[in-house]
């Protein structure tokens, strides 16, 4: 008598194969489980996890206080769905906001919120990108390679991404950026929309603002759409350590977010955009989850008709993460001396980008390195989603968190240049 077959042995379809394969953002994000429930045992320099900042913290705790003391505010935060785009009240001061700061014509209806930025670009990507009902196949430019690497599996399709290689411009001995090389772009009519990350995400790159008209510019000329990722950015958290303008029109589809300023567990996505786009979000909400969560909105909608979320950005956040970007630079240039390395100037985000030109292994074995002695970083091949060529580059970098309590990342930038060295003169 023959018994149940394993669900392991369940044939699954493709869309299941590939979602569920090993990924680099589920690697990233099994680190990250694995150092929280071990503590201190490990450093956690790899993940996407905001600091705990005390300010930032104090305020959503008195926002949680104030919904506590609230008897229907809370109900209705726990006990009620929000309809498909999003808490109305959260919408209409995230609109009210954008067209008072920076006059933007928008209204409600360009507003949707999503279970986070993650839950966005897979919907975004996937109207944009993939086979079309009459058969041709679009897919996602990414004009500035390296990109984020939770991009890389949101695809229904395989092959969703075009990256374009950037150009490099080395500002002095060790720290260099990367510019988007127009030449190397040709929009054709396989290209469904263009995404950049603003910050860029793994580098803290920012876009100047030129760079940023070019490629509007080039997508209204092919009517298509340019998708900014802005979880980083302006108006909030608004970790951004240049001169930069918030931009947006009717042929842009800004994503922000509440992760970065404190909020990753609430997970809040943001999207402004035409309304046609927001009608097509909300009815993907729908199907995908009914509808987004209440408790992000309920925290922040305070935050955000006060204006103390642009104050916090500004005044707390930023300076925050300029200041631990400084010391970490400070460092590893210190305790690399000597050897060919280069850091990507660091306009934004919290991340370092280290590029190890002449690095006798791979980045995916120096990760291996670094995590059996107990220190967590992300490999740097993960970040070239869409970008085939053969380029020696994509093994050669490591991105590097300094958002942790500043003893842990100047231990665990100890470690890192220490191993970094012992590579290079195990190699001659």
């Amino acid at each position: 008598m023959g018994g149940l077959r394993s669900v392991t042995m369940v044939e699954v379809s493709k869309f299941g194969s590939k979602i569920a394969r090993t990924s680099g953002i589920g690697q990233l994000m099994d680190d990250l489980g694995s150092a929280l429930a071990k503590g201190g045992d490990v450093i956690m320099l790899g993940g996407g996890n905001p600091a705990h900042i005390r300010e930032v913290q104090r305020q959503c705790r008195q926002s949680l206080r104030r919904l506590l003391d609230n008897e229907a505010d809370f109900a209705s935060a726990v006990g009620d769905y929000d309809p498909p785009a999003g808490n109305r009240e959260f919408i209409e001061a995230v609109c009210e906001l954008l067209r008072e700061e920076f006059g933007w014509d928008i209204g409600t209806e360009n507003i949707a919120l999503t279970n986070g930025s993650q839950s966005a670009f897979f919907i975004l990507f996937n109207l944009f990108g993939g086979v079309f009902e009459r058969g041709v196949k679009k897919k996602i430019l990414l004009p500035l390679t390296p990109e984020y690497i939770g991009y890389s599996e949101v695809g229904l399709d395989d092959e969703l991404f075009v990256a374009i290689r950037p150009g490099i411009q080395h500002l002095d001995d060790h720290i260099f950026k990367y510019n988007v090389d127009f030449d190397r772009i040709d929009i054709g009519e396989e290209i469904g929309a263009i995404c950049v990350s603003r910050p860029t995400n793994p580098t803290g790159n920012v876009l100047t603002d030129s760079e940023i008209k070019q490629l509007d510019e080039m997508a209204r000329l092919r009517d298509i759409p340019l998708i900014i990722d802005s979880a980083y950015g302006m108006p909030f958290p608004n970790i951004i350590f240049t001169q930069a303008k918030p931009v947006w029109n009717n042929n842009t589809v800004l994503c922000m977010s509440l992760s970065k300023l404190g909020l990753p567990a609430v997970r809040t996505g943001i999207v402004v955009a035409d309304k046609e786009v927001i009608n097509m979000m909300a009815q993907a909400n729908a199907v995908m989850s009914l509808a987004p969560g209440g408790m992000g909105p309920a925290i922040a909608t305070e935050l955000v008709r006060s204006r103390e979320i642009l104050r916090l950005s500004r005044d707390v956040i930023k300076p925050f993460y300029q200041a631990k970007a400084t010391a970490a630079v400070a460092q590893l240039t210190a305790q690399l001396d000597g050897l060919d390395f280069h850091i990507h100037k660091p306009e934004g985000a919290f991340f370092l980008w280290l590029w190890l030109e002449k690095l006798p292994i791979t980045s995916a074995e120096l990760y291996e390195r670094l995590k059996a002695r107990g220190v967590i970083v992300v490999p740097g091949h993960y970040f070239f989603p869409g970008l085939c060529e053969d380029w020696k580059h994509k093994d050669q970098c490591i991105r590097i968190n300094y958002a942790q309590d500043d003893k842990i990342v100047k231990a665990g930038l100890s470690v890192i240049a220490e191993e970094i060295r012992r590579v290079y003169t195990r190699s001659k």
